[in-house]
């Protein structure tokens, strides 16, 4: 317990490249239970749908970010979360111009190997 004093990045799916900064998780407090991070997201970003194994909390802080599932199409704003249980499949995307800023919480914590990202 105490002071997280740096996050660890971590490279992103989609494209453009978005910057992940992991604070709490696997990689930067070896956290299996939680993961915390903060995504600096451009216009126009988009990654493949996934299906993973952890419930997601998606927080906005700045600009809007878009949440495809299979029933609809959800735009998210600043001040605004989005909630996707594990085992939904989801696509996430930032379209706007000015992208976003937001944070995920994960839970269990993001893996590679919970995501289950679609092929391409």
């Amino acid at each position: 317990m105490g002071l997280i004093k740096t996050a660890t990045m971590i490279a992103a799916a989609g494209n453009p490249p978005k910057q992940i900064a992991e604070y709490v998780g696997h990689l930067n407090s070896a956290d299996a239970a939680l993961s915390i991070a903060r995504m600096e997201s451009p216009g126009g970003w988009q990654e493949p749908g996934q299906t993973p194994d952890f419930d997601e909390y998606t927080l906005v802080l700045r600009g809007s970010i878009r949440a495809e599932t299979r029933t609809g199409v959800t735009q998210v704003t600043a001040g605004q979360a989005f909630f996707t249980a594990a085992g939904e499949w989801v696509r996430y995307s930032t379209p706007d111009e000015n992208g976003a800023t937001y944070i995920a919480i994960c839970v269990p914590a993001f893996s590679p190997e919970a995501v289950h990202r679609d092929s391409d």
